[in-house]
């Protein structure tokens, strides 16, 4: 991991959604430089589903040997960004670095997305990162170190990032547009620039969007916090960028990321927006229990009888279990195309669970949409749930948790398959 320098001592940082999750962490990796922090979050009582809140993180970020300024902001509303901007400066005379972390999100397709949600994202994302950028800037202008740094992706403009979530994808490329704007309108003043993970990053909300188990794909936040440290040493020149943490991570001579994977060995769910996926998803389930013949990347098996999605409904019906289902409750309706196509579904609510041909008797949580030669990979290990929804193979309607909390259960079956 990436070792302090204590360049941050003394500088305040202003950031949004700093009670828990990515923004806690870069708070933290600056507070062991003796940084002043700008805690700017919504949360000041504890939430019953997200743990911490802007006092709970000031406590560790002041034991961890920084200043803390707990502000009560919710960024869709200018006069509370304002009034913390103030309070930050009276406290600590000025602001340095501003992180515009907060951020909504919701993968849903555009008939599916509900206005609310539309503007939600809308108003958090662009027009939140936009508002407190623009309350920090007259006091970044003034600072030595003056950077801005949106945790936004690279401006991808591959429809496919658009296709599966377009709501999404306008609002988070908003905070990305600030940055291509911004930098060029305050070169040599601020520094502005992106930063992005290439994988996924654990935190409470990926908790919650993918269920247990999802944490063996993904990172800690500290390759987050890591990545954005390394930005903050860069001098105010280095400006307009769109960074991959891994990427600025090599620069440094970071070698070994096996340090910041929750579960070192596994493989790791690609992040959005980016064409160069991670080499550690290759279409293949790395399970260390899986067949040699998967792992290799062979033609799975040959079905003993019947059709490819018959076979494997039935080898996914043999290896369903009480605790699958216990883990799981949810149904599963697959409407496939091509050969042996049609509706079959899976219900993992029902005692024992169960598959079939047809309409779940019980209404689907999940209806996924694919090509029947997608759904056999897809089983078999060798096309992973996540990529096969990024590239527009898999279309999905209804809970994405309970979507995501399938690919668990394909990894215990794909040795079967």
């Amino acid at each position: 991991m990436l070792s302090n320098t204590g360049r941050l001592a003394g500088c305040t940082l202003f950031i949004t959604g700093a009670s828990r999750g990515i923004g806690k962490a870069i708070a933290l990796k600056a507070a062991k430089d003796g940084a002043n922090i700008v805690i700017a979050a919504k949360t000041a009582q504890a939430h019953p589903k997200l743990p911490g809140t802007i006092y709970t993180a000031a406590e560790e970020i002041e034991a961890a040997g920084g200043k803390a300024l707990p502000c009560v902001v919710d960024v869709r509303d200018e006069q509370q960004i304002s009034d913390s901007v103030e309070k930050a400066v009276e406290k600590f005379g000025g602001i340095d670095i501003l992180v515009n972390n907060a951020s909504a999100i919701a993968l849903s397709s555009t008939l599916d997305t509900p206005t609310k949600k539309v503007d939600l994202m809308m108003n958090v994302n662009t027009r939140g990162t936009y508002l407190t950028s623009k309350a920090c800037i007259p006091y970044l202008k003034k600072s030595k170190i003056a950077h801005i740094l949106n945790l936004s992706p690279p401006l991808n403009l591959n429809p496919l990032w658009f296709k599966q979530h377009c709501a999404y994808t306008i609002a988070k490329y908003g905070m990305s547009m600030c940055v291509l704007g911004m930098a060029e309108e305050f070169k040599g003043e601020i520094a502005v620039n992106a930063l992005w993970p290439k994988t996924a990053i654990h935190t409470a909300a990926m908790d919650m969007l993918g269920g247990a188990g999802i944490e063996s794909q993904c990172r800690k936040v500290d390759i987050i916090a890591d990545a954005a440290y390394s930005i903050f040493k860069k001098p105010k020149n280095f400006t307009g960028n769109f960074i991959i943490d891994e990427n600025i991570l090599k620069e440094e001579g970071i070698q070994n990321f096996d340090v910041y994977a929750v579960k070192p060995g596994h493989s790791l769910m690609p992040d959005f927006f980016l064409d160069e996926l991670p080499g550690a998803v290759n279409m293949k389930m790395e399970s260390p229990d899986a067949a040699p013949a998967i792992k290799e990347g062979k033609q799975a098996p040959q079905p003993k009888g019947g059709s490819p999605v018959e076979e494997t409904f039935r080898i996914v019906k043999e290896t369903l279990s009480e605790d699958a289902v216990k883990a799981t409750q949810a149904v599963y309706q697959f409407e496939l195309s091509g050969d042996d196509g049609g509706t079959w579904f899976l219900d993992l609510k029902s005692k024992g669970g169960n598959v079939g041909r047809g309409e779940p008797l019980d209404r689907a949580d999940v209806v996924m949409s694919m090509s029947t030669e997608d759904f056999v990979k897809m089983f078999s290990g060798k096309l992973k749930p996540t990529m096969a929804f990024m590239s527009g193979k898999l279309k999905i309607k209804g809970n994405m948790a309970l979507a995501i909390k399938l690919d668990k259960l394909m990894t215990q079956m794909n040795a079967r398959l």
